[in-house]
């Protein structure tokens, strides 16, 4: 098995909208954008939506959690991989099924009950906080930046977790 060559992951609970289907994969370079997520790996409906916001040319597959771990060592050195999920539990199990990510991009993790505002497009609760932590303590950099352009601030520094 080959290392796949991983430009950058995003957590995103809208998984694929203009923001990332155009701008991220622009700026990236990527050819191929991974959908990691077991729902949306089961939803033609869901996966035709957001085909319909991903810039021409661009591959997508929609696997789930595990048939990204069981693949993701199989892809091809030309295909230039976005993975996006829709949690930082998500990003968390492929980390430990053998996905080499090390960095991050936070996108939006949207508020509802029980959860807290940690940045204007990111708020969590004690599992994602958890997550956060772990991912952390694996050496993985995680940054909310929602657009390129954006600079980006870390989660740690958001959480005040020191390493």
């Amino acid at each position: 098995m080959s290392t796949p060559n991983i430009l950058m992951t995003r957590i995103d609970n809208r998984l694929v909208h203009g923001q990332v289907g155009v701008t991220w994969v622009n700026a990236l370079g990527a050819n191929l954008l991974l959908v990691a997520n077991d729902s949306a790996a089961q939803d033609p409906v869901q996966q035709n939506l957001m085909d319909m916001v991903i810039a021409e040319g661009i591959q997508t597959r929609y696997f789930t959690l595990q048939k990204t771990i069981d693949i993701i060592g199989k892809a091809a050195e030309r295909q230039k991989i976005f993975i996006v999920c829709k949690t930082p539990q998500d990003v968390l199990t492929l980390i430990k099924g053998g996905v080499p990510i090390k960095f991050v991009n936070v996108g939006n993790m949207h508020f509802y009950e029980g959860k807290k505002q940690i940045h204007k497009t990111v708020s969590v609760d004690d599992n994602d906080i958890a997550a956060f932590k772990e991912l952390e303590k694996l050496g993985v950099t995680c940054e909310v930046r929602r657009v390129p352009d954006e600079s980006g601030e870390k989660i740690a520094d958001l959480l005040n977790l020191s390493s």
